[in-house]
């Protein structure tokens, strides 16, 4: 395996992009060695999360954002989605949140609920981050993919892997056709189970705002606000 990845490591001159099959145990540890050396490099990555395909890198670079910014067409200065590794990292990078969020992840994290915070300052660098200072932020329930955040030690961009306009991806076949050489690595995980993207609930203002309903249905997202 060493070997292998070693071969890959040095097709970088080809343009071409490095591609990992996702089994059922996830990733071994060069293959997780290898993404994460991707990812603080500056790379680009696809990879398939819990609903579509994903395009991210590091949230800690500008240029990354810029990056993905360009390969979507995606309007300069809309705001970004990021997936963290747990709570603490979550924690780390928002001001002190309300007993509301508290409330909500504990029921719906790890999963597809996605929460707009205020951000602390200098957490992140501020052209990333959306309106006022706020950050997009769910935590996946896939492990291998918290590993790599974790390893990374910091957000990872979680945009939908597409360009702007279209619908998001959940056939690997047609992320290859679309995107192969386009970005740095790309992680095969099959077909995605699509549907419905996450949920988006606003936690910034006094009452809480859905702003878009996803994947989890809003009934259930009231039904645990409401619940003393």
């Amino acid at each position: 395996m060493t070997s292998v990845i070693l071969w890959l490591s040095k097709i970088k001159e080809l343009s071409l992009s490095l591609i990992f099959n996702l089994s059922p145990a996830g990733l071994v540890q060069e293959e997780y060695d290898l993404i994460v050396d991707k990812l603080l490099q500056g790379c680009l990555i696809i990879y398939p999360t819990e609903t579509f395909y994903g395009l991210g890198g590091v949230a800690s670079s500008v240029t990354v954002a810029q990056k993905i910014f360009e390969l979507k067409g995606r309007e300069s200065g809309k705001p970004l989605p990021f997936v963290a590794s747990d709570l603490d990292m979550v924690l780390r990078l928002v001001e002190e949140p309300s007993p509301l969020f508290f409330r909500l992840v504990e029921h719906f994290w790890p999963g597809s609920l996605t929460v707009v915070l205020r951000a602390k300052d200098k957490a992140l660098p501020e052209t990333i981050l959306g309106p006022n200072g706020t950050i997009a932020v769910r935590i996946p329930p896939l492990d291998w993919l918290r590993q790599i955040i974790k390893k990374i030690d910091c957000l990872l961009i979680s945009t939908s892997a597409n360009f702007s306009g279209q619908p998001p991806l959940s056939s690997f076949q047609e992320v290859l056709e679309i995107f192969k050489g386009k970005v740095d690595v790309i992680i095969n995980g099959g077909e995605t189970p699509g549907e419905k993207p996450s949920t988006i609930i606003d936690l910034t203002s006094p009452e809480p705002v859905c702003l878009r309903e996803g994947k989890i249905p809003l009934s259930e997202i009231w039904k645990v606000l409401v619940d003393e």
